[in-house]
């Protein structure tokens, strides 16, 4: 049987002024300079929809071969955050205490973290991703996919600043083995963590390191 042909649309663009590039791009550019990591939040509910339009705009990032290789698991249930948050201080205790070498543990140092994961339980949400290793089609046989890492990396970022975009913060975290996520929340063999995501508002005594990022001549090369 011979494969279908593609099938193409026309692509909705609408050309911008340079005056409104310009705005939109630095407007874009202030706001998500705010953005910062946040390891202290308020249990404070959150509107459910944010989260929901996050992973929407999340969905919306290109893929290798359009296969989309995600999956966004969002917790609220307290019970299983409690689970997830033993399971990660487990991992990471062990990772603090014996599998870090010292040049880790110095590179971490002045971010002041340690194996203690409060924000887990605290954020009302945790949005955990998922890789997809491969496809299942409906009989069950694999589908290869491809650039999965790549597209799934491209996916979180819009996550992120959708979520920063709707006033919410959030933390990037990766504990190490993260399998438990897998068998905690029931998702199949062929789905990878890759990262769990606390959203929610700071609480009102957050602070954050005092750092800076790289510079713009730093990161920017021209040819």
């Amino acid at each position: 049987m011979a494969a279908a042909e593609p099938r193409f649309v026309p692509l909705d663009f609408t050309r911008l002024p340079e005056a409104e590039q310009l705005r939109r791009s630095r407007a874009f550019l202030d706001e998500m300079r705010r953005r910062r990591s946040v390891r202290r939040f308020s249990n404070e509910p959150v509107p459910v929809e944010l989260v929901e339009n996050a992973v929407a705009t999340a969905g919306t990032a290109p893929s290798g071969a359009h296969q989309q290789p995600w999956t966004f698991v969002v917790v609220s249930d307290t019970e299983l955050k409690r689970r997830i948050r033993q399971a990660a201080e487990e991992e990471e205790r062990r990772s603090y205490e014996s599998r870090m070498p010292d040049e880790w543990l110095e590179a971490l140092r002045p971010l002041g973290t340690d194996w203690r994961k409060a924000h887990i339980e605290d954020a009302p949400f945790l949005v955990v991703v998922f890789e997809q290793a491969y496809g299942l089609r409906p009989d069950g046989s694999k589908v290869k996919h491809y650039y999965v890492r790549e597209s799934v990396g491209i996916a979180v970022g819009l996550l992120l600043a959708s979520l920063h975009r709707a006033g919410l913060a959030t933390l990037t975290h990766t504990p190490s083995p993260m399998v438990f996520l897998r068998e905690i929340l029931g998702r199949p063999e062929n789905e990878r963590p890759y990262v769990l995501v606390p959203v929610g508002y700071p609480a009102e005594s957050c602070v954050v390191p005092d750092l800076e990022r790289k510079g713009l001549e730093e990161i920017l090369v021209r040819r």
